[in-house]
């Protein structure tokens, strides 16, 4: 859920700490790949399933640790993450979306089709580039329906003649 809402890589998720929840401001602080830190939304949904997690679970200093080694200052491992992805995408029954960077890529795709501004998406993501922003977008053929045609868009009705601007008694 956390990937998925705040558009994050797994190697953010698996570094996330506790104090880079801002629940003031609804921001998290990530740190980013090449050590570049940004921020990035906190959705309310999340919100309130990380404090549910957090006192049953009580993490110390990674928010997710691992649960292999009984130091807590070891964060959850990427194949367990990855693991735990897997497990719930079979039981949810969804075929498409192999591989937890797919979370990445339908954030980044249904902020979009929400009609999010691209360059607003580039931040929340990380991306130096924007061309690194536009491979992540998917838009799907539902919506690339709905998009009308610019012919579409014009107004194609003859003009009547009574409308005509000769006549002396049209007032402009």
């Amino acid at each position: 859920m956390t990937t998925y809402a705040a558009g994050l890589r797994a190697g953010e998720v698996i570094r996330l700490k506790s104090e880079h929840i801002n629940s003031k401001r609804m921001l998290i602080k990530v740190a980013g790949k090449g050590k570049k830190d940004r921020y990035t939304m906190l959705s309310v949904k999340l919100l309130d399933e990380l404090r549910c997690y957090y006192k049953k679970c009580c993490p110390k200093t990674y928010l997710f640790p691992s649960t292999y080694k009984k130091n807590e200052d070891t964060p959850f491992a990427y194949e367990s993450v990855r693991a735990v992805y897997e497990k719930a995408r079979k039981k949810a029954g969804i075929k498409n979306g192999k591989g937890l960077h797919t979370l990445r890529h339908s954030f980044a795709t249904h902020l979009l089709e929400a009609g999010y501004d691209i360059r607003k998406i580039q931040v929340l993501m990380g991306h130096t580039r924007l061309t690194t922003t536009m491979i992540y977008l998917h838009v799907s053929r539902e919506t690339l329906s709905k998009v009308p045609s610019p012919l579409d868009l014009i107004d194609m009705k003859p003009a009547n003649k009574e409308d005509s601007t000769d006549d002396p008694n049209h007032s402009t």
